[in-house]
């Protein structure tokens, strides 16, 4: 956006978000290289197949700051702690978004930013025009399960810690803490599954201990990118692969096409499957999810697993207990519903974070209230604009299998917006085109409740094109636009 000056506030005093204060040491990205990229900058070492280290992200975003002369912009240790607007009661209510629904920037603040800097308790105030929030959905906000008077932590002899503060302890911390203790990791994601392998290392040799996980809804995870020596990309990431799966508001061919097609679809994903369930030993360990392996990768909640993490668990550093119908903490451990108890020395809970808490706690009222919709996804038009919430724009609250491609097309549209190359549809029709994304979401998987753009992104992708006068076919030839994966580099301008 060179022909503005934008101001980053940013409460860290570093660039890296999640990834410089919210990863294990041993945290990889679930992502190949050359899918988590910027489409002007690529990474040094493209075609290295390892997925990169935290650290490795972190030194690319620094690199990408560098490039692009970005630290000017940034203003470090620097916490947004109120917002407020200033556009008056009935200002987000109106026909069109900001009242036109094009050129937001007018001259006229409608924000009023509140900002703690350093240790200092003074809130400083700044106007702005536009605000574009960008917090993220992880980090900062843990989500903690509640149990009934008698049976929470309260009444645990050991240690119980949210999988937020584990992430701030050093290796020798991490090691210290976990060797030879009973630990429960609650949780089966990608970060449960990250804590419960580190705890393994940590417990190898002499008085090593096993790491019980409690597993209450299990999840397809996934060794690698390749499926019967197949690239992973070719199911789910080409045009034509994406062609048999539901979009938002299709029309009644489209949906004639996907109901034909869907022996097809769950052909595919039994292909996944089969391969798995050969590759892994998840029935050995009743690990085999009840659902489709699609509804995971809908949902965006496929995991990549750690190298060795189902050899620590047959050398027996790693057991799993199915907490199907819940559980809770007794004085020694946990005891599930069922009646079985897991002794435990520390119980770790990798529950996940309130990321859109994080936004209510800064939203003047009567924002505050419209941030979660009636599919408990946040309601953005182009996965971006708020129709209720006038001159605010939201970046990094869709997901798909490569979110830094989701994200940059956004910043990309927004920039489009601010500058007047296209007029946004009525609110009414922003606010159907956001609820036609919930019912594919609906129809696709049981896990609906997530805004994940992965069986539909390219459709995503054309949308953003079309209101930007570009061109939505990016492949040289129709062979390629129908059979090779898009990728950022597929949208370089």
């Amino acid at each position: 956006m060179a022909s503005y000056d934008p101001v980053v506030f940013e409460a860290t005093p570093s660039v890296g978000g999640v990834w410089k204060h919210c990863v294990y040491r041993t945290t990889r990205l679930q992502t190949p290289r050359p899918d988590y990229e910027f489409s002007d900058y690529s990474w040094k070492n493209r075609d290295d197949p390892s997925f990169p280290t935290h650290t490795e992200i972190v030194d690319y975003l620094e690199g990408y700051a560098d490039e692009f002369d970005l630290w000017r912009y940034i203003s470090f240790g620097s916490k947004v702690v109120d917002i407020k607007f200033l556009g008056g009661a009935q200002a987000g209510f109106t026909e069109l978004w900001s009242g036109t629904g094009k050129d937001p920037l007018r001259g006229k603040p409608m924000w009023e930013v509140g900002i703690v800097t350093g240790d200092s308790n003074t809130i400083q105030y700044y106007k702005f025009e536009f605000v574009v929030m960008c917090t993220g959905k992880y980090g900062d906000m843990p989500r903690m399960p509640v149990f009934p008077p008698g049976k929470g932590p309260e009444v645990f002899k050991g240690t119980v810690m949210h999988s937020l503060d584990y992430c701030k302890l050093s290796e020798e911390e991490t090691v210290e803490l976990m060797k030879g203790k009973k630990a429960v990791v609650v949780g089966y994601k990608k970060s449960a599954i990250d804590l419960a392998n580190e705890c393994a290392q940590a417990n190898q040799g002499e008085g090593g201990q096993a790491c019980t996980m409690l597993v209450r809804t299990l999840h397809w995870v996934v060794p690698s990118y390749s499926i019967w020596g197949l690239p992973f990309s070719m199911f789910y990431s080409t045009r034509l692969s994406q062609l048999f799966y539901e979009r938002p508001n299709q029309g009644f061919f489209r949906s004639l096409v996907c109901r034909l097609m869907s022996p097809l679809r769950a052909g595919v994903s039994k292909f996944i499957e089969s391969y798995l369930s050969w590759k892994l030993p998840l029935g050995k360990y009743g690990l085999t999810p009840g659902h489709p392996f699609v509804e995971d990768y809908a949902s965006c909640q496929m995991a990549i697993l750690p190298e060795g993490f189902f050899d620590m668990a047959d050398r027996g550093l790693v057991c799993f207990k199915r907490a199907s119908a819940g559980w809770c903490f007794s004085e020694n451990g946990v005891v599930l519903d069922d009646g079985t108890k897991v002794e435990a020395d520390l119980v770790f809970l990798a529950t996940g974070f309130e990321g859109k808490d994080k936004l209510r706690e800064v939203l003047p009222k009567p924002f505050r209230d419209l941030v979660v919709g009636k599919s408990s996804m946040m309601p953005l038009y182009r996965g971006t604009i708020h129709p209720l919430i006038p001159n605010m724009a939201f970046v990094g609250f869709v997901e798909s299998v490569s979110n830094l491609h989701t994200s940059e097309l956004r910043c990309r549209w927004l920039s489009g917006l601010l500058e007047g190359r296209f007029e946004l549809p009525t609110v009414k029709a922003m606010m159907g085109h956001v609820a036609g994304e919930a019912d594919a979401m609906r129809r696709t998987t049981r896990f609906y409740r997530r805004h994940c753009i992965s069986t539909y992104s390219i459709h995503d992708s054309d949308g953003m094109c079309a209101d930007l006068g570009s061109a939505t076919l990016r492949k040289a030839n129709w062979i390629a636009e129908l059979f090779a994966p898009y990728n950022n580099k597929d949208y370089k301008e």
